[in-house]
């Protein structure tokens, strides 16, 4: 993906709608291990990003707990990355990292070297936001002035509408060259770690996981109104390239009109 202006939401993504959290998790964890064997098959690899949140923690814990699923994926051929991080240590209890491991990683084969965190703890943001983009770097081996290509990223939605830890009217939402940044959130005065919304972008597929009815208000904001990024950055989310999936229960979808919304059949 060469640099551009931000591309903005203006096709209608693909929005499954879910009975429950319990059926959200299952339709996530399918679309996981669908998007793995396919990338395994093309390139020998899976670079997923995660996300961090109570919804993701389910789905990564059936991943890790039901053998039908966790067998399907060749765990050795997996490469783990993040799509944001707290200014925290991996054994903080608000560590993205350290809820990731918990719930999936310490229960499934994957080799360590592949697992890439975010380094939280370094008291220079800017340093691990810095040392990450060279991972990435590393890893994807980008062609000068493209980025890095995801084949699976996971996202959550807040009910500002903020994605990933880019938050509503901060500097990351501007970010067109960098991979990864440090981001101050005046919200809770602190800094974030991120990936900015080009990677994201550039990404095979991007999946929303969105649970609950406190989401339902944003969620329709984010899928219908215009476009306004500075405060509802989820808007910013549309891979140039590739799949824009939500998955959503019903609460969360309950403010939407039915005519966007598909709903597997039971």
């Amino acid at each position: 993906m060469r640099l551009q202006p931000p591309t903005l939401v203006s096709a209608t993504p693909e929005i499954q709608r879910v009975r429950d959290e319990v059926a959200l998790c299952r339709t996530a964890a399918e679309a996981f291990v669908h998007a793995a064997a396919g990338a395994i098959g093309r390139t020998g690899a899976f670079k997923v990003a995660l996300s961090g949140g109570s919804t993701p923690r389910g789905l990564y814990s059936l991943l890790a707990s039901d053998a039908t699923l966790r067998e399907q994926i060749a765990w050795k051929n997996v490469h783990v990355f993040w799509s944001d991080e707290r200014h925290v240590p991996p054994d903080h209890t608000e560590s993205n990292f350290r809820m990731a491991h918990e719930a999936l990683l310490a229960h499934v084969p994957i080799e360590p070297s592949h697992v890439w965190r975010m380094k939280g703890e370094y008291a220079d943001a800017s340093k691990a936001a810095d040392e990450y983009e060279q991972n990435l770097r590393q890893v994807f081996n980008p062609v000068a002035g493209e980025m890095p290509r995801f084949d699976l990223v996971l996202l959550g939605l807040g009910d500002d509408g903020h994605t990933a830890s880019l938050f509503p009217g901060t500097a990351a939402l501007k970010e067109r060259k960098r991979l990864v940044v440090a981001n101050w959130v005046p919200k809770f005065n602190v800094y974030r770690l991120t990936l900015t919304a080009p990677v994201l972008n550039n990404a095979s597929c991007v999946i929303f996981l969105v649970q609950g009815a406190g989401k339902a208000a944003a969620l329709k904001r984010i899928i219908e109104a215009p476009s306004t990024p500075e405060q509802l950055p989820a808007q910013l989310i549309c891979p140039e390239r590739g799949r824009l999936l939500w998955i959503v229960d019903r609460s969360a979808a309950s403010l939407l009109a039915s005519a966007i919304v598909q709903e597997p059949a039971s």
